[in-house]
């Protein structure tokens, strides 16, 4: 796997292959970033249940000002920090291992609000709905702000109190919907 765009376009994702990971596709990916590529410079994001951090770090090579990555995971968030240092991108990063309740409850207390959010669970863990709904509930995306869902077989509503899915795409099982904060 490797990052598609930006400064680290071609440096190769090392973790992808690491039991207990799904990895987005690339083309897939690909697709995504050209959906939100005007909403990423000096963005603050979330990588929920980041892996090997193929989104997150796609994000800090197109401009995101600083990425949080969270998962339970501590041997695929070990070959992350790996990634990370290697990417030199030290600075625009904070890798967490915790679990996504546990975070989720940690930056709500210290009142981050969140430009771009990626949720890209295990497809066999059905928790996006509550997640979009949490985030919504304590006010953590920012005005405009987008929560970017990759999932399988789960029933998403197409709004969650102030935010509404803007875009909607399939890629063979994969389902990606964005939302996007319209309370601003």
């Amino acid at each position: 796997m490797k990052v598609i765009s930006g400064f680290l376009k071609g440096r190769i994702i090392n973790g992808y292959k690491t039991e207990g990971t799904r990895p987005t596709m690339d083309s897939v990916k690909e697709s995504l970033f050209a959906m939100i590529q005007s909403d990423i410079k000096d963005s603050i994001c979330l990588d929920l249940f980041a892996g090997s951090g193929s989104l997150g770090i796609e994000a800090i090579s197109n401009g995101a000002k600083f990425v949080y990555f969270v998962d339970h995971n501590k041997k695929i968030l070990n070959i992350l920090k790996k990634n990370i240092v290697n990417f030199k991108i030290e600075t625009f990063s904070k890798v967490i291992l915790a679990d996504y309740k546990k975070a989720l409850l940690k930056f709500n207390t210290s009142n981050i609000k969140f430009n771009l959010v990626f949720l890209d669970p295990p497809y066999q863990v059905h928790v996006i709905e509550d997640i979009l709904k949490f985030l919504n509930e304590k006010d953590m995306i920012a005005p405009t702000g987008q929560v970017i869902c990759e999932f399988n077989n789960e029933a998403l509503q197409d709004s969650y109190g102030s935010l509404n899915v803007i875009k909607k795409r399939q890629y063979g099982d994969k389902t990606i919907y964005i939302y996007k904060n319209r309370l601003y």
